[in-house]
């Protein structure tokens, strides 16, 4: 689920963080209270405020939230979330972005060192798992988002199909995958596929004591990598059939 410039050299993927689509690109974010850039403690307080709004959103839903279980899961007084965010509505937004800057990350992190398309894929669907392993929320924050904020979700999605096609059409230019590929069709339906078989491996499995896995299970990602070497197409694959 990443994308390279150069598939022996993986850069410029969709899970390089960016801003807060409300903050102007490269500044820190400012308090709606004050008009200012946080602190350093300041920024401290709004990271404790959305990983609280993470669990507190996962567990109970958007419209049974509240503000006042958000500051309580945090630790911090109830005045104190009105220096970060003004409403429940926008620390909802600023948490799928968090959770969608942090997922892109943990993709990039997997597939640095990838060497062909093959490689970046395969590395940066283990970084998706391993994030939505450990952040589950991830699924139901967006889901919620479709009825709650409808752009913010698009904008979750646009994000990561952005860098992903651009990958697919530097691995096309590389003689890497199959030329004949229409790359932004190709990047939807990949990270459909991460999605579901995320869900389904990840959300839905537990082992029989009940607990749900911390890593996709390696014949899984094997079957779903053998896929995707089809669909794509390229040199990896007449190797393999050879």
């Amino acid at each position: 689920m990443t994308s390279t410039s150069d598939p022996a050299q993986p850069t410029s993927d969709p899970a390089q963080p960016t801003s807060d689509p409300a903050q102007p690109a490269g500044d820190d974010p400012i308090s709606p209270a004050t008009g200012r850039p946080l602190t350093k403690r300041g920024l401290a307080t709004r990271r404790r405020l959305l990983e609280a709004a993470e669990d507190v959103f996962a567990e109970l839903g958007y419209h049974e939230a509240s503000i006042v279980k958000v500051t309580e899961h945090a630790g911090v007084a109830l005045g104190t979330f009105y220096l970060y965010f003004d409403s429940k509505q926008s620390i909802f937004e600023a948490l799928v972005i968090d959770l969608n800057d942090r997922v892109r990350q943990s993709m990039s992190e997997a597939m640095a060192g990838a060497t062909n398309r093959i490689e970046a894929e395969r590395g940066g669907f283990e970084g998706f798992f391993r994030f939505t392993a450990k952040h589950p929320a991830l699924y139901r924050v967006v889901r919620e988002a479709e009825f709650v904020s409808p752009e913010t979700m698009r904008l979750h999605y646009e994000r990561i199909v952005e860098g992903y096609t651009a990958g697919l059409q530097a691995a096309q230019s590389a003689g890497d995958i199959d030329t004949t590929l229409d790359p932004e069709v190709a990047a939807w339906a990949l990270m459909g596929l991460g999605e579901l078989i995320g869900m389904r491996y990840i959300l839905w499995e537990r082992d029989a004591s009940g607990t749900a896995p911390d890593r996709i299970a390696p014949h899984v990602l094997d079957a779903m990598m053998q896929f995707i070497g089809g669909a794509l197409g390229g040199p990896h694959t007449r190797k393999g059939a050879e």
